[in-house]
């Protein structure tokens, strides 16, 4: 029997990569999708993938518990994927009650959604790093106590706990995926690893002579989305629900990222890079290094593209986009 799985953030870049994933193994996907433009905009990232057409939409807002009832029993999933959020820290900050109310309590609509309506359904809740914070080790696990130090972070670590009580309380199968940073040519223009390869790409073609970022300093563990939606439906294949930090188990600063993406066009970094403070965060989160031993014992889980490779697809696709026709 074929699967269906229902998508929330469908639109986003883990959910293109999600879905041209699950598509591959035969599965039937539907995507959620909140009315907010014109759909060939929304549907970039799928049609890049070439995977738009083969998905099924339903008009639903996870602000809107009637719209998820509505749409599980329409659609009856064997699995859902929660990937929709406000998922931009810096935005956070600007709409701190509209990040909690979309990826805080958006999460615990679906979650009583399906525990009012399909409680057979696997649930996958997208958690994030950030929740770490200030951290408390220098290797992040599953142990490591959290931190928040944004809106997101706070909003993403109700969220998380939430799906443990959902689990523990109601016996559903729902698993937490900590995922670090994961970056693609999907990634969006304000996340700094693209905002950096855009630039790099700019620059290299003679659009651009400068690029301003923020804190060079902060370090992140960075892997590929297309390794990392990989691990989210691992966990929904096993018997018992879990909660597993992705991540590489490498850490490299921002400005170790831009040496990689300028080098890879023959450019030195610190000829063009300036620091501009708008870009600096209220509270900055200054290292995340995750510790990914449990999703590679219990999950047979390991990040296989190399930061390296991950930055030259990255200026690639932006050198191919921004290049006269």
């Amino acid at each position: 029997m074929t699967k269906r799985a229902l998508i929330t953030g469908i639109t986003g870049q883990d959910g293109a990569y999600l879905s041209q994933l699950l598509l591959g193994k035969g599965y039937e996907v539907h995507g959620l999708l909140r009315r907010s433009a014109s759909a060939d905009v929304v549907g970039s990232r799928l049609n890049f993938l070439g995977v738009r057409d083969s998905i099924e939409m339903h008009d639903a807002n996870l602000t809107d518990i009637t719209s998820l009832i509505r749409v599980i029993e329409t659609v009856k999933p064997d699995e859902i994927y929660n990937l929709g959020a406000q998922s931009f820290v810096k935005t956070s900050w600007q709409q701190p009650i509209l990040t909690g109310t979309v990826s805080g309590l958006g999460a615990v609509n679906m979650l009583e959604a399906i525990r009012i309506v399909s409680p057979e359904t696997r649930y996958y809740q997208a958690s994030t790093s950030e929740m770490y914070g200030l951290i408390q080790e220098p290797r992040q696990s599953e142990k490591t106590p959290f931190y928040p130090r944004s809106p997101y972070a706070a909003a993403k670590l109700y969220a998380h706990w939430m799906t443990i009580n959902y689990r523990e309380s109601f016996g559903l199968h729902a698993s937490s995926g900590i995922l670090f940073n994961h970056e693609s040519p999907l990634r969006g223009i304000e996340f700094v690893t693209r905002k950096i390869t855009d630039g790099v790409a700019r620059i290299k073609l003679g659009m651009a002579d400068s690029l301003a970022l923020g804190n060079l300093d902060a370090k992140r563990d960075w892997g590929h989305a297309r390794d990392y939606v990989e691990a989210m439906w691992l966990m929904l294949q096993q018997d018992v629900p879990d909660d597993y930090v992705i991540a590489t188990g490498q850490t490299v600063s921002v400005r170790d990222f831009c040496d990689l993406a300028f080098a890879h066009v023959g450019l030195k970094a610190e000829d063009y890079i300036t620091v501009d403070q708008r870009y600096m965060r209220p509270a900055e989160v200054e290292v995340l290094l995750g510790n990914p031993e449990k999703a590679k014992a219990k999950l047979g889980w390991e990040a296989t593209t190399s930061l390296d490779q991950l930055v030259r697809e990255m200026v690639d696709s932006d050198m191919e986009r921004l290049s006269p026709r």
